[in-house]
């Protein structure tokens, strides 16, 4: 198993970036999150199993409730990472969108 893919598979999705965003700030109930992500109680579970099962979440159990928290900060890190590589592609686009703006 390719654990790189696993990772990256996990965090190919708006509503799973959504959900790490969201978790920045500490530990949330799964009834926190889904109103918040706005989707069914069964997608949002699927997004957070993908999550847990790719290492970036943790879990806990507290009676009925179950409280997700990221497991290791640096995957901001990452994220941060995928978007300066974002940025500098979109700079020879937003110099041509200046130039004719100019013309």
């Amino acid at each position: 198993m390719d654990y790189r893919v696993n990772v990256l598979k996990a965090l190919a999705d708006p509503a799973r970036l959504q959900i790490i965003d969201f978790l920045k700030d500490g530990e949330k109930c799964v009834c926190e999150i889904i109103p918040m992500l706005g989707k069914a109680q069964s997608t949002t579970s699927k997004h957070l199993d993908i999550l847990y099962d790719a290492g970036i979440l943790d879990r806990r159990f507290e009676g009925k409730r179950t409280l997700y928290r990221i497991k290791d900060y640096r995957v901001f890190k990452l994220i941060r990472i995928l978007d300066d590589l974002i940025l500098r592609q979109l700079q020879p686009i937003v110099k041509t969108v200046e130039a004719l703006k100019t013309s």
